[in-house]
């Protein structure tokens, strides 16, 4: 049985309404993934579940519309100045077709993640294009993973926003930047040219996962996904899980 639900979430952006629009518009790989939109009300949106662009109102309001199976997703962007910041208020409604309790928690926690994501893009890379970069593990990594995926990278178990971290995944060049997001779910560290993002999904029962977008010159989507993936195998190889 499908049941309609809806996310929402408010928070300052630390950046001015034209950027934050543009970061949402134009440069969604630098935060969430690759998406496209023709900019007009009934113009197509591509990436972020295809569907139409419903309200385009430059710097104030976006909003589009997609199918989903039987229902329907909506996200819908509004922008307020702030000082020299910009007030975001959005919401995400659709429709749950099963396991409604354990889909809505995964969504809230989501939005939370990718929302910071956007602050972070805005503070610190804003007008700036990137390269999205995902991979994701085996259902071997569905439970326990996130704590596997930590541990093979060197992460500390107390790890916390703000501290320095350097990460070694085997094969892999190390990384050095600051731990910006810290949760049971989700761990994101920022660097001097990108933002590294690692998804810990086993908490809902789902494989875990890397997204990072690259802001560096020369950043190669394909050979990256490829040396995340067979690291990824590497850590869920069937042999190594207990």
């Amino acid at each position: 049985m499908t049941k309609e639900f809806e996310v929402r979430w408010e928070g300052e952006l630390p950046a001015t309404p034209q950027e934050v629009w543009d970061a949402f518009t134009l440069h969604t790989a630098g935060w969430i993934w690759e998406t496209e939109y023709e900019p007009w009300v009934g113009g197509a949106a591509r990436g972020m579940g295809d569907g139409t662009v419903t309200v385009w109102d430059p710097t104030q309001h976006f909003a589009q519309r997609s199918p989903d199976g039987d229902g329907f997703n909506q996200l819908d962007f509004e922008l307020e100045p702030r000082g020299a910041g910009t007030h975001l208020s959005y919401r995400h409604r659709g429709v749950i077709a099963e396991d409604y309790d354990r889909q809505l928690d995964a969504c809230r926690q989501h939005t939370a993640f990718y929302n910071h994501s956007l602050g972070e893009y805005v503070r610190h890379f804003a007008g700036r294009d990137a390269v999205y970069v995902s991979a994701e593990a085996s259902e071997a990594s569905a439970k326990g993973g996130f704590a596997a995926m930590r541990k093979a990278m060197g992460v500390p178990d107390e790890v916390a926003v703000g501290d320095p971290v350097r990460l070694t995944p085997a094969g892999l060049e190390p990384i050095e930047g600051v731990v910006d997001y810290a949760t049971p779910a989700f761990l994101g560290v920022r660097g001097a040219d990108a933002l590294y993002r690692f998804y810990g999904r086993d908490v809902w029962g789902w494989p875990v996962g890397v997204a990072h977008h690259l802001f560096a010159d020369g950043a190669d989507k394909t050979a990256s996904e490829q040396a995340w993936s067979r690291w990824l195998d590497g850590v869920f190889a069937t042999e190594a899980v207990k």
